[in-house]
């Protein structure tokens, strides 16, 4: 064992900047003990890609960049959930919000950016947000549910990103913004103008050149009033008008700060040992808000603390990207033509593209594209490296045909030296691309990702990378860009499926080795992905793997943003009794649980719980885990059906009770959904279910493939059956066939038309022996399971390990 003292370094921040910072330190093989201090209750997330959530094609996981176990694997202290409060420089230790103090060697304040909320009158009303984490968007996923109208105000990207989202969850929206021209800071008239008539066509409202003066509503926001006097109705203001540095940890500490921290050349603050990166810091007098300063800055900082020589940093030229489906929109450097620019512009109103670059001294410094923006990255290098315009750059980026040809791809490419940066956010090279290629094997973008980090932020270097591959590879590009579960590996569900069988896997690390995952620990997407697959195959033989399930399913309960936890007991069909409510109430008043909602499911939802109370929770309530965290059946609705309503046909309550219990506790690719109706007035609302099943005077009709959320699907209807029996029957051999088809993570309303309902049929209606075998394998699965509660309860080992020791989430 070496002898080497490790220093000990504190990160505060869990973000983009501070993280990237730390995977650089690794990678320089930094002889650290780290400890990272973060306020949300999430591991590092993309949060460049919050407008993906927030318009539901993407979700929390998919944006993660660092999951919980690679803070295990990388011997990192993790505390989510906490805010540092104070820095004590004689004594070398950060104080927090919760009592903890860690003492240091060398600090990182990482702390990034807070919304700038106006302050006008009534901007503290509900219902008015900022855009910058993941509880804004559970808010505004949350407001778009129960309100209609939305304003944004703020016409610049984030703000643009925002609108897009809110009309995608089906909100009237309305940008509100004081200049005449969309994202002025980065785009001419003409491009704004651009801008303004492709997102009206996507829904967005626009009042431009309005100034908000007061936000109306008593508690809760109802519009907006402007200097002139108009007023415009909201139910939810979104305010996107800019972002300040995050400064409170430094100014309450004494360290210097103007607009932001201050910071030298190599990241120092005025205080020894303490340094800042990122949107949190003021470097010769400019604060970014942008992701690929934050990364350059890293780089430097990480060098700095490793004592690896370079060079210091000098600044950033900043490039924007709009992140809305559909509209292409580039800018980087001087955008706005003085007197002293050579400009070259051209502008094609039938393929509605756009193209001006500036000149200066024949020197290429801006450049804006709307509609083609693939020559993004070769423009935004050559802004940086300063380069001259030729008659050939002239060629190949202009075309000769029309504008945005992209005829200078080749020649870009081919032109681009080997150390130029390719992706700017994690500063790729292009020979650390090719040397993935050539000397590692890797032949799609998703391998490339995985490698070497390219893309892997705001994905504005995809197309140079797809460029890459094409020249280096050829005709076999084509080929192998088909897509794996994840960037670490290129075989899709069924392949892997059809390995794990034909090898007899059985455990993740071993399908991830003999499959040659690029990534032999696997990812947040493939290890849950495979476990599922692996248990779903083998249920008899299985071994848990707890380590690979999502941390809501490790913990069983829903982890929230104050890092509290969320109980829901199970209440098959959505009934309980006086003595079970009694019980919920004594213990949410003993353990002081803040809030008792009901659920859309018909459920009670304990919201608030601490960590360490939640064995003793589900102890003393003595009811089953209602699975509200897992991929799992979640709930079975019902009506009140034949036994209390005069219009009921069959006995809902008692057949939604029944299924509930039968089909509880098994995994599924994604979380389950039913509904039992006791007529067609379908009060329990079968037909946005996965399987809704509705009572007529004849039997029941069974429906599949509903969804009730950001893709909304009406369910079709399967088939029409007499008895219960058949009911339970094909029910259960809907799951199975389900549950060993389906995508990890896809709903039925994708698999159903994945799969389409006729195949569907062919299995589960035209063919007995196929239903029969799926149901005795359902049943054989079903024998397997157990409550989850009742596990950790009997389990002291397991229960002092999640719930009872003193460390947080994850820990060294």
């Amino acid at each position: 064992m070496s002898n080497i003292k490790r220093e000990k370094l504190v990160v505060i921040g869990n973000g983009i900047a501070g993280i990237s910072t730390v995977e650089q330190i690794i990678k320089l093989g930094g002889n650290f003990d780290i400890t990272v201090i973060g306020q949300e209750p999430h591991p590092n997330y993309n949060r460049i890609m919050l407008s993906y959530v927030l318009e539901g094609s993407k979700t929390l996981d998919d944006i993660v960049l660092n999951d919980w176990k690679w803070y295990e694997d990388n011997h990192i202290t993790l505390h989510t959930g906490v805010t540092v409060t104070a820095i004590d420089g004689e004594r070398k230790v950060v104080t927090a919000d919760n009592g903890l103090t860690v003492p240091y060697d060398k600090v990182m304040i990482a702390t990034g950016s807070k919304p700038f909320i106006l302050p006008v009158p009534g901007s503290d009303k509900e219902g008015v947000i900022g855009f910058r984490n993941i509880a804004d968007c559970t808010q505004m996923l949350e407001a778009a549910k129960a309100y209609k109208k939305a304003a944004v105000i703020g016409g610049g990207l984030l703000g643009l990103e925002a609108a897009k989202g809110l009309v995608s969850l089906g909100m009237e929206v309305t940008v509100v913004h004081l200049m005449q021209d969309l994202m002025e800071s980065q785009l001419d008239s003409m491009a704004s103008g651009m801008l303004k008539r492709e997102l009206e066509q996507q829904g967005i409202n626009f009042l431009l050149g309005k100034q908000t003066t007061e936000i109306l509503g008593d508690t809760r926001v109802t519009g907006l009033r402007f200097k002139d006097g108009d007023e415009l109705e909201a139910d939810l203001v979104v305010m996107a008008v800019g972002i300040r540095a995050n400064t409170g940890i430094a100014q309450a500490s004494g360290i210097e700060v103007n607009r932001g921290i201050v910071v030298n050349d190599y990241l120092q603050t005025s205080w020894p040992d303490v340094y800042a990166v990122g949107e949190c810091c003021e470097h010769r007098g400019a604060c970014y808000g942008l992701v690929a300063p934050l990364f350059e800055q890293g780089q430097v900082l990480a060098k700095h603390l490793c004592g690896v020589e370079g060079q210091p940093y000098e600044g950033s030229i900043v490039s924007t990207k709009l992140k809305i489906s559909g509209v292409d929109v580039f800018s980087a450097g001087e955008f706005m033509e003085q007197a002293e620019h050579a400009v070259i512009t051209a502008k094609d109103d039938w393929r509605k593209t756009y193209k001006k670059i500036l000149i200066r001294d024949n020197i290429i410094v801006g450049a804006i594209l709307f509609g083609d923006v693939s020559d993004s990255a070769s423009l935004q290098s050559m802004i940086r490296k300063k380069t001259a315009m030729t008659d050939e750059i002239y060629d190949s980026i202009m075309g000769t045909d029309r504008a945005g040809t992209g005829g200078g791809k080749a020649f870009s490419l081919e032109k681009m030296p080997d150390d130029e940066i390719v992706c700017g956010c994690n500063g790729v090279t292009k020979k650390a691309i090719v040397d993935a290629i050539t000397l590692q094997g890797h032949t799609t973008v998703d391998e490339i990702k995985a490698c070497t980090g390219a893309t892997r932020s705001c994905g504005g270097c995809k197309p140079v990378v797809e460029q890459i591959l094409q020249s280096v590879l050829g005709d076999g590009f084509k080929a192998a860009g088909k897509q794996g579960i994840c960037p670490c590996t290129t075989l899709d569900r069924d392949e892997i499926v059809a390995e794990i069988r034909a090898k007899g896997l059985t455990t993740t690390k071993e399908v991830m080795h003999v499959l040659n995952f690029s990534n032999p620990e696997g990812c947040s997407k493939c290890r849950p992905a495979i476990h599922y697959y692996l248990a779903m195959l083998n249920p008899v033989t299985h071994q848990e793997e707890r380590e690979s399930r999502f941390v809501n399913e490790r913990m069983n309960a829903n982890i929230q943003k104050d890092g509290t936890y969320t109980v829901v007991p199970r209440m098959y069909g959505g009934v309980t009794t006086p003595e079970d409510l009694k019980k919920i109430a004594d213990v949410s008043l003993k353990y002081n649980v803040k809030v008792v909602k009901v659920t859309g499911g018909q459920r009670l939802d304990l919201i608030g719980v601490k960590k360490e109370d939640l064995p003793s929770v589900w102890e003393e309530l003595d009811m089953p885990s209602g699975y509200a965290y897992a991929k799992s059946l979640r709930t079975v609705k019902t009506c009140v059906g034949s036994q209390f309503c005069r219009f009921g046909t069959q006995d809902s309550m008692g057949m939604g009770a029944f299924l509930e219990e039968k089909f509880e506790r098994l995994d599924f690719p994604a979380k389950f959904k039913m509904a039992v109706n006791g007529c067609p007035r379908n009060c329990a609302e079968s037909c946005t279910k996965d399987i809704g099943i509705v009572g007529n005077d004849g039997g029941w009709e069974i429906f599949v493939g509903g969804n009730g959320g950001t893709k909304a699907r009406l369910a079709d209807s399967f088939c029409k059956v007499k008895t219960d029996e058949e009911l339970v029957e094909i029910c259960g051999a809907l799951m199975q066939y389900y549950r060993e088809t389906g995508k990890y993570l896809e709903r039925t309303s994708e698999w159903v038309e994945r799969l389409g309902l006729e195949q569907i049929r062919a299995v589960i209606l035209d063919d007995p022996k196929q239903r029969k075998e799926l149901v005795e394998r359902i049943e054989l699965a079903l024998q397997q399971v157990e409550d989850p509660w009742k596990k950790v309860l009997n389990d002291e080992k397991l229960r002092y390990t999640l719930f009872e020791d003193a460390r947080p989430v994850i820990s060294k």
